[in-house]
């Protein structure tokens, strides 16, 4: 994976953890166990800290930055949606973050709470736990049922089970020039894995 030094400072990725070679990691970058971090996703720490706790997925695209003397944090199993942008924003454990959705500075997404893709969260607002955000700009929309959340928990699961699986079979091959006779399709199973919340 391309990962770059910045001001003597080196990002962390822990052995457990996937991290996709088209991803980029720069400067103050601290990747925790379990975690998938997909392709073209870009964590610049070149200015504040950006820490990512156990089994979290940064999915394609996506983009986490901050200001200096900032921290972007993703708790415990946080889910991070194609090309959503993080900036120096808090996402509490068992949180999802949609697609393209955008969290801004000082924003905080509470635990097990869903932003809804294309969302925009203005700086600064701190939403609570279990929560359906939505909106330009995000406001909370309802309480999240149990089933949603547990819903969101087995997504988690299938990117951490995503991470066996890469380190396990990923390779980079040169493409078919026509597709095979009996072509195989690919037999995912669900999740294998779980990361528990530290909080539940």
């Amino acid at each position: 994976m391309p990962s770059y030094a910045i001001d003597g400072v080196t990002p962390v990725v822990h052995p457990s953890s996937y991290v996709h070679p088209t991803a980029v990691l720069i400067g103050d970058v601290i990747v925790g166990p379990g975690c998938y971090i997909g392709p073209c996703a870009s964590l610049r720490a070149d200015f504040g800290r950006i820490v990512l706790q156990e089994g979290v997925n940064v999915q394609d695209t996506c983009v986490i930055h901050g200001f200096p003397d900032s921290e972007t944090l993703v708790e415990t199993n946080g889910h991070i949606g194609h090309g959503a942008v993080l900036h120096g924003c808090v996402i509490r454990h068992d949180a999802l973050v949609g697609m393209n959705a955008v969290v801004m500075d000082e924003a905080e997404v509470g635990a097990y709470s869903i932003v809804a893709a294309c969302a925009f969260v203005r700086a600064g607002l701190k939403l609570p736990e279990k929560s359906l955000i939505a909106g330009l700009p995000a406001k909370v929309m309802r309480e999240l049922t149990e089933n949603e959340i547990r819903w969101k928990l087995q997504g988690t699961q299938t990117y951490q089970d995503l991470t066996l699986r890469c380190q396990a079979s990923l390779v980079e091959v040169q493409p078919l020039t026509e597709e095979e006779a009996n072509r195989p399709r690919l037999q995912v199973q669900g999740p294998k894995t779980l990361v528990a919340s530290k909080r539940s």
